[in-house]
């Protein structure tokens, strides 16, 4: 949901950007390998460390690459003409894109469990994590697949974009003095969320495999 309704105001915001980065000779895969390598690093680095506000910081500055490398390849050139991607060019860069979306995802819940089962020293935190971890492989799973055959699943309460806000807002304020409790707690609800958007996709994908 969240993907749908912010993403064009999160695009004008960051069209300015964009331009700059398309002037430098910036490509959208670099976009999108700088990005995902930098919020990589911050949870790798941030989150075992128990630094959870700062690690939170880096990847969100990061993460927010996801929205610039599709504004970038969207834009018009310097004489106003509309991009030209090949279709190779348009599935490479879409393949990318959905596979390093996977490993940052495994980098900031792996990240926070290992904090958690450590110096965290909270086990029920840190495999709340690896569930929603978890589950939310099967979510973005669900909706590959169904794509892969040609069908639709783009449906569900706890896509991508509502898991990352989620966690990152909350792990960043337990880093600023809340209560771990209050990210248990959410990362219960997000558990939920998660499976319940499961169920949603496999219903719509059996509804449209009925004869």
């Amino acid at each position: 949901m969240l993907d749908r309704y912010a993403r064009e105001l999160f695009s004008a915001i960051f069209t300015p950007v964009a331009r700059l980065l398309q002037r430098m000779g910036v490509t959208p895969d670099m976009v999108t390998l700088i990005g995902s390598l930098g919020a990589c690093l911050g949870a790798l680095v941030g989150y075992p460390l128990g630094q959870l506000f700062w690690g939170t910081l880096v990847i969100t500055i990061f993460i927010f690459s996801d929205i610039v490398d599709g504004v970038l390849a969207r834009l018009p050139d310097a004489d106003g003409n509309p991009p030209i991607r090949s279709e190779g060019a348009q599935q490479w860069g879409a393949f990318l894109d959905s596979t390093l979306d996977r490993v940052v995802d495994f980098a900031i819940f792996g990240s926070l469990a290992f904090w958690y089962f450590t110096g965290g020293q909270r086990v029920d935190i840190a495999a709340l994590c690896l569930l929603c971890l978890c589950l939310g492989a099967v979510v973005s799973y669900a909706r590959a697949k169904a794509e892969a055959l040609g069908l639709k699943a783009n449906v569900g309460i706890a896509e991508r974009g509502e898991r990352i806000l989620a966690v990152l807002l909350f792990a960043g304020l337990v880093g600023l003095g809340l209560s771990p409790w209050v990210l248990y707690g959410v990362l219960w609800l997000l558990a939920l969320a998660s499976l319940f958007t499961i169920f949603q996709r496999v219903g719509l994908v059996r509804a449209q495999t009925r004869d």
